[in-house]
């Protein structure tokens, strides 16, 4: 796993900034900021069983292709992961997890196999959960646990699409949804106002039409003895805000209605440059709305002054194109509508370059063309079949890069253990199989998970990491500051990697006015000769101020 090409040397510097976490609470004095955010990112279904009574029996006739049917993950296993620390432990301070909302009950034939609605992405009702992952109790379990544990909720949004047509489920009414031409991406039509595989509807987002609801809503909730509840509260919707009756409203209400009944404090909107973007600007405003009235109905639930957080899904957007993204025919600021920050297409591949090219591409840009805005970096996700390290060859060089990377952090399910990428299956199917916690009491994985954890509290403590400024200060060992100063907030960092000599002496002197310095790494405390601290070659230092 190339660890020993992972020599690891950092300096820490906190002026003014409080930053010991609170042992076991997941809380602590530093600030949090989305720039800075760890955000942990797994398919709800396939990330822990907390709740084996609502595991779904595929009928026998239709069993699913390899890893893609349901395999019995649920939000109650998410809860019970909270509470046990794992993610306090990663340093993590927002978890985003796959759709929660009822998907289709049927299954679709593709090309790739029997598939059912697993991943969450194939829904049927924006008002309700699917069961088989959890409920509203459940929900509600899960986000108000996270937030005692510091823990931010961000919930994977769609207003692209429905779910599939199946045996079970029928197509949406023409006003709603459309069922062609498919997207060939060669523009902006071609890319906005089509459908993204055949048998997806597409909903008509573009429409100035005001609907009715779709009879088998109307028939669904009349079944279920909530149409009375679920029309008032359309009407009063519509007549507070004064939005006509088209499609895509209707879906603003019902996911701003997330904010409302749960407090989650952010969307992750999938499929986003597939949708008109004054669609997402709508959205972004009534979810601020709301989150804003949950915070101040829930004082002390969640400390920190931050904003309802939205970051999109604009596939193929490179941190390189600054603002814009290009349909080739037309440039869109996504940025200006809503989004807080982009999903970035870019670090996959940035991450074989080395630290410093890294660093200093991410600090011209963000501090630049993105100021005030960021990018949520990853290494492999759910749907990208090009992930970095695919093979798990680099882990502790994937760890490393991914945390120390300014902008946010994304550690998909099992990054920090080596899940398999090459799983049995066609497509994206490889990336999705089940956590692999069977594997967690090796001694690799125990020793990559170790790294993973020092390197993601560390950055939880230090907002300088991802908002931050660079600045390089040597090229062996190779030594790089990050500063961050906002109000009272002055956080400052000094790094260093690839410690290449039998030893290197460091200046530490600024950390110390009583001779000693902490190595948060090892947990040792390390006496000061003459301002400097001996750092040896292939070893790991993480020193902090005492």
């Amino acid at each position: 796993m190339l660890r020993s090409l992972l020599l690891l040397f950092v300096l820490i510097s906190i002026l003014g900034c409080k930053t010991q976490s609170k042992s076991g609470s997941g809380k602590d004095d530093a600030p949090f900021t989305w720039e800075n955010a760890t955000i942990y990112f797994m398919l709800t279904d396939r990330f822990n069983n907390g709740n084996k009574s609502n595991d779904f029996v595929h009928p026998s006739d239709a069993l699913p292709a390899d890893n893609r049917g349901f395999m019995g993950g649920d939000v109650k296993g998410i809860t019970l992961k909270i509470k046990e620390g794992y993610f306090d432990s990663l340093g993590v301070n927002a978890i985003w997890m796959t759709p929660l909302l009822q998907n289709v009950d049927g299954y679709v034939n593709e090309g790739t196999g029997t598939s059912y609605g697993f991943h969450g992405y194939w829904t049927k009702d924006w008002t309700a959960f699917d069961s088989r992952v959890g409920t509203r109790e459940e929900i509600a379990e899960m986000v108000k646990t996270a937030h005692e544990h510091g823990i931010r909720v961000v919930m994977d949004v769609i207003i692209n699409h429905t779910g599939p047509v199946t045996a079970a489920d029928p197509q949406w009414p023409d006003e709603w949804v459309k069922i062609g031409p498919r997207c060939f991406y060669k523009d902006y039509e071609s890319t906005v106002n089509c459908t993204l595989v055949d048998n997806l509807p597409d909903i008509k987002t573009e429409s100035t039409q005001e609907v009715e609801l779709p009879p088998m809503l109307v028939e669904k909730w009349k079944k279920e003895g909530r149409y009375e509840i679920e029309v008032a509260e359309l009407d009063a919707f519509f007549k507070s805000t004064g939005y006509p009756r088209r499609p895509y409203f209707y879906m603003v209400k019902w996911l701003v209605d997330l904010i409302k009944d749960f407090g989650i404090d952010g969307y992750r909107v999938d499929t986003a440059k597939h949708t008109e973007s004054s669609v997402w600007k709508d959205l972004y405003a009534e979810a601020s709305t709301a989150y804003a009235a949950w915070k101040k109905a829930h004082p002390g639930e969640l400390s920190g002054k931050q904003d309802f957080y939205m970051v999109g899904e604009v596939y193929n957007y490179y941190i390189g194109n600054g603002r814009l993204y290009d349909y080739g025919d037309r440039q869109v600021d996504f940025f200006n509508d809503g989004f807080n920050a982009l999903i970035n297409f870019d670090f996959k591949s940035d991450a074989n370059n080395p630290y410093e090219t890294i660093f200093t591409k991410y600090d011209k840009i963000l501090h630049n063309q993105l100021a005030g805005k960021s990018v949520l970096n990853y290494i492999s996700s759910h749907d990208d079949g090009g992930p970095f390290d695919r093979e798990r060859t680099r882990t502790f060089e994937a760890a490393t890069k991914l945390l120390l990377t300014q902008g946010a952090a994304q550690i998909y399910y099992g990054d920090e253990s080596a899940r398999s990428l090459t799983a049995d299956g066609l497509g994206d199917a490889t990336l999705r199989s089940f956590m692999n916690w069977d594997e967690m009491k090796k001694e690799d994985t125990k020793a990559l998970m170790a790294h993973w954890k020092k390197l993601g509290q560390f950055r939880k403590r230090h907002p300088a990491i991802g908002a931050g400024r660079h600045n390089k200060i040597s090229d062996v060992p190779y030594v790089f500051s990050r500063t961050y100063k906002n109000g009272k907030i002055n956080d400052s960092v000094v790094i260093a990697l690839d410690v290449t000599k039998d030893f290197s002496m460091v200046n530490v002197s600024f950390l110390t006015t009583n001779g000693r310095v902490r190595d948060a790494y090892s947990g040792k405390i390390h006496k000061v000769m003459s301002g400097m601290v001996r750092a040896d070659k292939g070893k790991v230092y993480l020193f902090e101020k005492i």
